[in-house]
């Protein structure tokens, strides 16, 4: 089964190519729809039979690395069309094509009536393929290839209603900034590429041969600048400070995009590169409180802007920045098992979370729609009582986000509490760890008041949307219900792979399945540590509950602000406008992206427009024009198309020459 890991990108990619160039004439959605589906559900079943045979094998053993075809071979370098499979592989192909099954089937009723269904199902095939290149791939190179295959399509998916210029403008948007991101990634590749070739003749971007060659590598130094590089990259790809401003625009996207690209996969590379290079990051100290800084600074960021947002998507958005933001602190602190695990449980409880709010705006706009109505389906504003006439999508919706809220019982809180552990007790970072785990505490407490917010302003209550519409809300067909019920189930479970040994009742299987991938991190970890402070399980235990408590805060302001004294919100924002503004205006960031980077940019470009092109450029090409017509008008006077002129100078020609011979 190893040696067929190739048709897990292969079936994709077929999906692709069917439906890309053969979708228009086959017009029928169900036909479309199940090619797209079909072709990852193949993928996820090859997955699987991969996944049970590394279960299979002994620890040291489950390391395989496929050459599909040689590639390029110069002297002593080697860059292969290669896959890698181990623990960390095989857990992002499962989530990649376990999550993206069931958002291909959501998307056939989500996607119902498109004039480009097929194009929808095109693109999103091609972006899975891309994606499995990404986590396949055995050296950089490839997965560069799947690293700029996500950003197109992403571009391509944020921008699907193209003729909509919000969604143009997303679309660019989002794809400048992952460029900038791509930049780092390249300069990073190519120092280390350097560092280790020009110092120790090993000219290699295989992970494992530079996972065999990492006891070279110095701790700092030219690492600190390759890792600083490969995190910008990360910070474009997983939309952290300052690269992140272009992941909430791109809900002008398809709700099904949003679940996929930007909340169980591609947002996510950012954090399996990491942890792919974790041999390499653990050797630069300096980096390493910089991800986790920078993490944790995101993770309290983005909540903040997540608790005045109105537009249901764009509080998920906020939500995964902030979950992403988790994501990297747990990076930065060594928690490498830890980032891992809450990549898998987010990308179940907040693939639900979107799908949930798809199936709310599907009723929404049916119902408005019926009315001939302009409302706005994703204000939550127009909203509320929707529980009684979406009972399933209520139910998902409600465990889901418990999930992310972290309750005890469900995956979120396993995930989140681990890294939120790890923060107070990492041996890396001296007393920061405390300000890292503040940070992250009051993080998690916005989290469960704008999730739970959502809920309320969405599900409880009384229905707001037009009376004259109201009996037309209904649930969602099964289409889109089903893949809402299997991830609500995850959300809820899922995150027993990874509990925690102080809880003793079941073992932390994904921390001992990804033990060997991180293991050499782990060992180099503590050369540099400051401590090897033993803390008790008592404190352990004080600070879970902590974190419970915390939560449980988080939902009862929100209960008391949205169920209990509805005027209270109103009465904040009278007695705190600016404040207000401040958040609801995101704090900024983007008009101050404007005054600094965009409108310079764009005054640069017009300035070279004007004063470069239009002066210079086209001025000496239509100088050139008009000194030919100017010379042509002189010379077209010889061709009159009279007799008698051509006799004439015929002539004066003869003359002339006579003349000319005479008085030489």
């Amino acid at each position: 089964m190893l040696d067929n890991v190739w048709l897990i990108p292969l079936f994709p990619l077929i999906g692709f190519l069917i439906n890309g160039f053969f979708g228009k004439k086959i017009k029928n959605e169900a036909v479309i729809g199940g090619i797209g589906t079909l072709m990852i559900f193949c993928s996820f079943l090859v997955s699987c039979g991969i996944l049970m045979q590394l279960i299979g094998l002994p620890a040291e053993q489950r390391v395989f690395e496929k050459v599909i075809f040689p590639w390029i071979h110069a002297g002593n370098f080697k860059a292969d069309m290669a896959f890698l499979v181990d623990p960390l592989s095989a857990v992002m192909i499962m989530v990649v094509t376990g999550v993206g099954t069931l958002i291909h089937l959501y998307s056939i009723g989500y996607m119902h009536g498109e004039e480009g269904f097929y194009r929808f199902f095109a693109y999103l095939n091609l972006f899975c393929m891309s994606m499995l290149l990404l986590v396949l791939g055995a050296n950089m190179l490839v997965m560069f290839i799947g690293w700029e295959g996500v950003g197109l399509c992403s571009y391509l998916l944020i921008g699907y209603y193209f003729e909509k210029k919000s969604a143009g403008d997303a679309a660019k948007k989002a794809f400048v900034m992952n460029r900038v991101g791509d930049f780092g990634f390249l300069i990073g590749l190519f120092t280390l590429f350097w560092w280790l070739g020009s110092n120790h003749n090993i000219w290699t971007i295989n992970f494992m041969e530079i996972k065999a060659a990492s006891h070279f590598l110095p701790y700092g130094g030219v690492v600190t600048v390759a890792t600083l590089c490969f995190f910008l990259g990360a910070t474009g790809k997983s939309a952290q400070i300052p690269l992140y401003t272009w992941l909430p625009d791109a809900m002008e996207g398809p709700t099904p995009v949003s679940a996929l690209i930007h909340a169980a996969t591609m947002v996510t590379a950012g954090v399996y590169m990491i942890g792919r290079m974790s041999f390499v990051f653990i050797k630069a100290p300096e980096t390493m409180l910089v991800v986790a800084v920078v993490g944790a600074a995101t993770a309290i960021f983005a909540a903040t802007i997540g608790t005045a947002q109105n537009d249901i998507k764009r509080v998920l958005a906020y939500s995964t920045v902030s979950q992403l933001g988790f994501m990297f602190l747990a990076m930065g602190v060594g928690a490498f098992g830890a980032g891992i695990f809450h990549l898998m449980t987010h990308a179940f409880f907040k693939a639900c979370l979107f799908l949930g709010s798809g199936s709310v705006i599907h009723a929404m706009h049916h119902a408005l729609h019926h009315g001939h109505l302009h409302d706005d389906p994703q204000d939550m504003r127009n909203m509320g009582g929707l529980k009684k006439y979406m009972p399933i999508t209520f139910l998902t919706f409600l465990v889901s986000t418990i999930a992310i809220a972290g309750i005890p019982g469900f995956s979120g809180f396993f995930s989140k509490d681990e890294i939120l552990w790890q923060a107070f007790a990492n041996p890396y970072h001296g007393s920061v760890n405390i300000v890292l785990w503040g940070i992250g505490c009051i993080a998690a407490l916005f989290t469960a008041f704008y999730m739970f917010r959502l809920v309320f302003m969405t599900f409880f209550g009384e229905c707001r949307i037009n009376p004259k519409v109201k009996d037309h809300l209904h649930e969602s067909p099964l289409v889109i219900t089903i893949p809402l019920m299997v991830l609500g189930f995850l959300a809820v479970f899922g995150g027993y792979l990874g509990m925690p040994k102080l809880m003793g009742m079941l073992p932390n299987y994904l921390e001992h399945w990804l033990d060997p991938v991180f293991e050499l991190a782990n060992e180099y970890g503590k050369q540099y540590a400051h401590t090897g402070a033993h803390h008790s399980h008592a404190l352990e235990w004080g600070l879970m509950g902590g974190s419970v408590v915390i939560a449980v805060i988080g939902i009862t302001i929100a209960f008391t602000l949205y169920m209990a004294n509805k005027s209270l919100p109103e009465k904040f924002t009278t007695a705190f406008p600016a404040l207000h503004r401040a958040v609801f205006n995101k704090w900024y960031i983007d008009e101050l992206y404007d005054f600094l980077f965009v409108n310079p940019c764009k005054s640069l470009g017009n300035l070279l427009w004007k004063g470069f092109d239009v002066v210079i450029v086209d001025g000496i090409v239509n100088g050139v024009a008009k000194l030919v017509m100017a010379f042509s008008a002189g010379l077209k006077g010889l061709q009159s198309g009279y007799v008698h002129n051509y006799a004439m100078g015929m002539t004066l020609g003869v003359v002339v020459i006579i003349a000319f011979y005479v008085f030489r």
